[in-house]
């Protein structure tokens, strides 16, 4: 292991591909180190493909760093970034566990961005279904890719749950075996929404993917996504093809990691 300015980093010798972790004692410290990392891989995707395309996940553990990001001073050249969500409830936008409404609250209505440069999962359908099928059309139809290929993301961005999921890839879930579409539909039991989700496939053919994790009760979710020898958690099985992985997470999330 070595040191660095921005945090601890971390090779892990025994995986297919490589984990880079770094952690912070500061969330200033976390939240720069995040910046820093959104400038280089937007800068560089605008620089090949003439816009970045960027993945966003829900949940309250980001919502810090959306807000951070629309304060940013740097002015990204947000009329060349394209916003995707990584999941969503099927609920209406309105509603308050939305992760459009959440964005569009914290993030998408603080910046100069195009509305068109944004693409929300269309929840407010008739279908379950129908919204997923709708979203990975959108997908095929932006990223130009036909049945058996799979979008290229600059970025996506990840959190985990306590039980090991990320997106809405739950542990157990019909999602995890999906490999020919774009989108799957999440049922649920009665006490959660059903949800829609990006599958693994696209997940894993991203240039860049970083967990985002904060918080004591991820720790020990995340000991055993970082040894990577317990790949019933859905996190564990976020493995990118060519591109890289990385885990931003604060001292709290990582107190049962040895070394």
């Amino acid at each position: 292991m070595e040191r660095g300015q921005a945090g601890l980093k971390s090779m892990i010798p025994n995986s297919k591909f490589r984990k880079n972790m770094f952690i912070f004692d500061h969330e200033d410290q976390m939240l720069k180190f995040m910046l820093n990392k959104w400038e280089d891989i937007s800068r560089e995707g605008i620089e090949r493909r003439g816009c970045f395309t960027a993945g966003l996940s829900g949940g309250r553990t980001p919502i810090i760093f959306y807000q951070r990001l629309a304060e940013w001073d740097s002015k990204p050249s947000w009329e060349r970034t394209q916003f995707f969500l990584v999941d969503e409830r099927f609920v209406s936008f309105a509603d308050k566990d939305s992760n459009y409404r959440m964005l569009k609250e914290t993030l998408f209505g603080k910046i100069p961005i195009p509305q068109e440069n944004i693409h929300p999962i269309p929840t407010e359908k008739t279908s379950l279904e129908t919204s997923a099928r709708e979203y990975e059309e959108d997908l095929r139809r932006f990223f130009k890719v036909s049945k058996g290929q799979y979008p290229t993301f600059d970025l996506i961005l990840l959190g985990i749950g306590e039980d090991g999921h990320t997106a809405s890839l739950f542990p157990g879930s019909e999602a995890l075996s999906e490999r020919s579409h774009l989108a799957a539909a999440v049922v649920l039991d009665e006490m959660r929404h059903h949800r829609i989700t990006l599958t693994l496939p696209v997940i894993n053919h991203a240039e860049h993917v970083i967990f985002f994790v904060r918080g004591e009760n991820k720790a020990f979710a995340l000991k055993k996504i970082i040894g990577g020898d317990d790949l019933s958690l859905p996190a564990s099985m976020v493995q990118p093809r060519s591109g890289d992985l990385l885990f931003v997470i604060d001292r709290e999330a990582s107190s049962q990691l040895s070394g």
